[in-house]
């Protein structure tokens, strides 16, 4: 039987958390949370480069920026400086190779026999075209974390923020800029990870369908990931308009999601120790197998979902 002093105790650490992301002082936490992400798709897309045979070098950049990213999150957790400065450039740039990424991908699927005049089978048989994209998470919540204040931020530490860009654009679009970033620190940008959230679960969605398809859905579970997504995308966008949805459905289809994600993992993962060899081979099962991070990456939409149901609108 649960003490009532450790449920009070951790009601209380629940308000407390909550707390620190509607007034923005999550960096620390969301640097960790970075990190975590960063590792998770870059081994996801080492591998899936790997069965590619890495044919062209832009194809190690994701792999070396995942790294990268991960290692600027975790100097992140221990200082402000480099949150604001290391962080901010290694998410910045891996966003920008996310694109080329994406860019690569289309191409790829353009190039098969039949090109867009075959989309559904060579976006089946292709390239994963929406993978760079999913890749790019990480490094927006990196680009979040940069502007976040520390966990012990008080209201009256304003950490000198201020930004070198606003110094060189003319004065009304550096007020604007400043406004924005001000609002990002202060933990009022439901909107934005609201809109990323929608983005991220119909990007995921389409994965898991066409990954699915391949192998004819031999599971009933592998279509709960492609019913959640759009639910969860719904939710995120009418909780950009509504208050109450933010607050209620999104939560809960986000919540779903991640659970689901959890689901899914444990199902990839027994597919890999199912195959030839179990953990014998377990490296080229894991190469050759189901895809066993990718659940995971549906995980991050539904993570996002719940910290846009903790943030506060720009109004609030």
């Amino acid at each position: 039987m649960s003490s009532p002093g450790l449920t009070l105790d951790s009601q209380r650490d629940a308000e407390i958390i909550a707390n620190h992301v509607r007034e923005g002082r999550f960096q620390r936490s969301l640097s960790f949370i970075t990190a975590g992400a960063s590792i998770i798709s870059g081994l996801e897309v080492t591998y899936e480069h790997y069965r590619g045979s890495y044919s062209r070098r832009v194809m190690y950049t994701p792999v070396i920026l995942s790294g990268v990213l991960a290692g600027a999150a975790i100097a992140a957790v221990f200082s402000r400086r480099a949150a604001r400065t290391v962080l901010r450039l290694a998410s910045a740039v891996t966003l920008v190779d996310a694109g080329v990424g994406f860019y690569f991908h289309v191409r790829g699927i353009h190039r098969k026999p039949g090109g867009w005049r075959l989309p559904l089978t060579n976006m089946i048989m292709g390239p994963p075209i929406f993978a760079p994209l999913l890749f790019g998470t990480a490094a927006y919540l990196g680009l979040i974390t940069s502007y976040l204040q520390r966990e012990e931020a008080t209201h009256e530490d304003n950490g000198g923020y201020d930004t070198f860009l606003s110094h060189l654009l003319p004065a009304s679009e550096a007020r604007a800029l400043l406004s924005a970033e001000q609002d990002l620190r202060e933990g009022r940008f439901q909107k934005q990870v609201a809109i990323v959230t929608a983005l991220s679960a119909l990007l995921s969605g389409f994965e898991a369908w066409y990954s699915h398809y391949k192998n004819n859905f031999r599971y009933w579970v592998q279509w709960t990931p492609i019913l959640i997504a759009p639910m969860l995308a719904g939710a995120a966008l009418a909780s950009t308009r509504n208050r109450t949805v933010a607050r209620t459905a999104l939560p809960v289809l986000s919540a779903a999601a991640t659970v689901d994600a959890g689901i899914g993992f444990f199902y990839h993962a027994r597919g890999v120790l199912r195959r030839p060899g179990g953990t014998k081979h377990l490296v080229y099962n894991i190469l050759y197998g189901p895809p066993i991070f990718a659940p995971l990456l549906f995980g991050a939409a539904g993570m996002m979902g719940v910290l846009a149901s903790l943030l506060r609108r720009k109004s609030e």
